[in-house]
């Protein structure tokens, strides 16, 4: 059986998979763990376009991706999330769009 898929099982894995600097888990899905999104930041991104990023992402979450419906997630280098942290005050975080309050609209548990 399937290990079920949670905010914290998917910051570890990209934690370690990545060797990410910061990263932010929302689950979207009201907390059935089907829809999630997420900031990555990691020197692996260096010199790479975003294709390659998320392309370095999903592989790192394979298993983890084949068990949820959405997944989205920002990329950033250590240098362009410090940029932007300075831009916005730091309250920039994983993308919403398509969300309502962070969730995605016409889910229910």
């Amino acid at each position: 059986m399937a290990q079920s898929i949670t905010e914290d099982s998917v910051r570890a894995a990209l934690t370690d998979r990545l060797k990410a600097s910061h990263v932010e888990v929302q689950d979207m899905s009201g907390g059935c763990g089907q829809a999630f999104t997420s900031l990555i930041v990691s020197p692996e991104f260096v010199g790479k376009n975003s294709l390659k990023r998320h392309r370095l992402v999903n592989a790192a979450l394979k298993d983890e991706i084949a068990q949820i419906h959405a997944w989205s997630a920002k990329c950033q280098t250590p240098e362009e999330y410090e940029k932007e942290k300075a831009a916005t005050g730091g309250n920039d975080g994983p993308p919403l769009d398509g969300t309502a309050g962070g969730e995605v609209t016409g889910v229910s548990q």
